[in-house]
């Protein structure tokens, strides 16, 4: 009789690698933020605004991932901080073995903040660490108020949901307190931010809670 090796688990391997993603982090005292979304909510636009916005206070490097192209990085380049682009070639999220592989292209000495602009994908990317200290889900007004229902495992393991495109709210059928209430059924710690990247609005919120992990991190 014929025998099969089941090799389990997966997700050991990842998490032993952002284990050791995360003993780097601390050394260099850098705060990682593991930010993801569908596609299209806003995640580069948000990076964009902050990495301009914030560029005298903090030092700043992104990692992005995505299917195919360097669009996302051309464009958090241009704000003058450190990117570095990782294209999955029709991979659904990214894992600590690419993230351990995209630091060696990246200046980390004086680092404040890591962004690790995930995949989109309200799936994937929530089962797999990447060394991060917390996790940040973006949630656009043009999808549905009853995405955290749906896809209750990113919302229950995210420090902070980022609602985004605020300005859109006259045109969207979008309710902004059931969408947080949904979260909050998942996970009553949850910080919930409404936000425009795009106008700016509200921003302050999402800066202050980053100042503030920052501060914490030190």
């Amino acid at each position: 009789m014929s025998q099969v090796t089941i090799v389990r688990n997966v997700l050991e391997a990842n998490d032993r690698l952002a284990e050791e993603l995360r003993a780097t982090f601390k050394a260099k005292n850098i705060l990682c933020l593991n930010l993801m979304s569908s596609p299209g909510a806003g995640k580069t636009t948000l990076l964009e605004r902050t990495l301009t916005d914030l560029k005298d206070e903090f030092k700043m490097a992104v990692i992005e991932g995505d299917l195919q192209t360097d669009n996302d990085a051309q464009r958090v380049a241009a704000t003058g901080a450190q990117a570095v682009q990782v294209n999955t070639e029709g991979g659904c999220h990214l894992d600590s073995g690419m993230v351990l592989d995209a630091i060696k292209a990246l200046d980390l000495d004086g680092v404040d903040i890591l962004f690790v602009e995930n995949v989109g994908n309200l799936v994937c990317p929530a089962e797999f660490e990447v060394g991060e200290d917390y996790k940040i889900t973006l949630l656009s007004v043009a999808e549905g108020d009853d995405k955290p229902e749906k896809y209750p495992l990113m919302f229950h393991i995210s420090a902070v949901m980022l609602l985004n495109k605020v300005d859109l709210l006259p045109y969207v059928d979008f309710d902004l307190a059931k969408a947080e209430g949904h979260a909050r059924k998942l996970n009553k710690d949850i910080e919930v931010f409404p936000v425009s990247a795009r106008s700016g609005e509200n921003m302050t919120v999402w800066y202050d809670w980053l100042r503030a992990k920052r501060a914490e991190k030190r």
